[in-house]
């Protein structure tokens, strides 16, 4: 079984006072608003949301990652924390898209709205060695 994770940053678009983060940041609106949808979602059971505290996108906010061990990793940004429900459904179905493919790859043109702007990083895989040593995924062109 592999483990399949969409990150969301809960420090992105948050607002400063004294060097202090004050009320809810545009992060954690994004993650409730996937969490809200989350349960009902087919896999739910397969993909984790994970919140993160800072992913360095801060001028690109708000961000989410899809990783997995062995795939290639996305970053996303600009995402908005108002995200309606056709986007939700558009994130999770960009997340269906990558848990289905072997490597991860998540084509331009294969992305659902709002995934197809946005794209931050696409960073590749790392190898992972299996029991019997020899390795699970090499290089993808």
């Amino acid at each position: 079984m592999s483990v399949h994770t969409i990150f969301v940053c809960t420090t992105c678009a948050s607002k400063w006072e004294s060097g202090k983060r004050v009320g809810e940041s545009g992060g954690e609106k994004l993650l409730q608003r996937l969490q809200n949808n989350y349960l009902n979602w087919d896999l739910h059971r397969e993909i984790t949301i994970q919140p993160v505290q800072c992913m360095s996108a801060c001028n690109r906010s708000c961000v989410v990652s899809f990783a997995s061990p062995g795939k290639t990793t996305y970053l996303f940004g600009d995402i908005s924390p108002e995200l309606t429900s056709e986007e939700v459904q558009g994130v999770f179905a960009c997340a269906e898209k990558y848990y289905l493919h072997p490597e991860g790859s998540l084509p331009w043109s294969e992305r659902p709205e709002p995934m197809k702007k946005g794209i931050l990083a696409r960073i590749p895989a790392v190898s992972v060695p299996t029991d019997n040593g020899k390795v699970l995924q090499e290089t993808y062109n």
